[in-house]
């Protein structure tokens, strides 16, 4: 296929989803151009019209991630047809599994070894490996908060101490999990990367450097 056919037609493909989303989220074209300028890009009902019915050849790269703001659905949907469509051509002449070209869009391509330091897959990597450690971080903490209130609630003296032992093992995971999150946070800043902020019921992670520990 021509690069121009693909991209022809890797527009069209983008049109349906977006027509899809659109109709499943119950939006005239009319509200989703004014959900659009609500969120500070216009896109006219009648481009988002010419776009579904195949009379525009192309998407902007910004109306593309403001259409799917709107739509409520994340843009690689709208992209790769996961669920619908068993592969796709995801360069000219290159069919692979929608699956494989989702996962080469967001860098999850299976590697057989860690990614070198300082390259894009390290850093992907690195920043997925801190999402997963501020969610350990939060459910043990959760955890804990809820076995130790119900513990200071109950009249049953059996059923206290057994939640007060429950309580103890989860703040002992919460303290560890905490103090992983906070040394991984402490080595990406080391390497000049900016960690995302905390959940408020983790800053305290942060405070320990800052000397405002509680």
């Amino acid at each position: 296929m021509k690069p121009l056919d693909w991209s022809a037609q890797l527009t069209t493909r983008v049109a349906a989803a977006i027509r899809s989303a659109r109709k499943a989220a119950k939006l005239t074209v009319a509200e989703l151009a004014e959900g659009c300028a609500a969120l500070g890009l216009p896109v006219a009902g009648t481009t988002i019209t010419n776009l579904e019915n195949g009379r525009r050849h192309s998407v902007d790269l910004a109306e593309f991630l403001v259409l799917a703001r709107v739509l409520g659905i994340p843009p690689i949907i709208l992209l790769y047809p996961l669920g619908t469509a068993g592969t796709v051509e995801v360069m000219p002449g290159e069919e692979v599994s929608t699956w494989d070209a989702a996962a080469w869009f967001t860098g999850e391509e299976p590697i057989a070894t860690a990614a070198a330091q300082g390259t894009p897959r390290d850093l992907l990597d690195t920043f997925r490996s801190h999402s997963d450690a501020v969610v350990a971080a939060r459910v043990s903490t959760n955890l804990a908060k809820d076995r130790r209130q119900k513990a200071n609630v109950t009249l049953d003296p059996a059923r206290r101490e057994t939640l007060l032992e429950t309580a103890a093992g989860y703040e002992q995971l919460a303290f560890d999990d905490c103090r992983e999150l906070h040394q991984f946070r402490s080595t990406m800043r080391e390497r000049g990367l900016m960690p995302p902020d905390l959940p408020a019921e983790l800053a305290f992670i942060d405070d320990v450097d800052s000397g405002r520990a509680k």
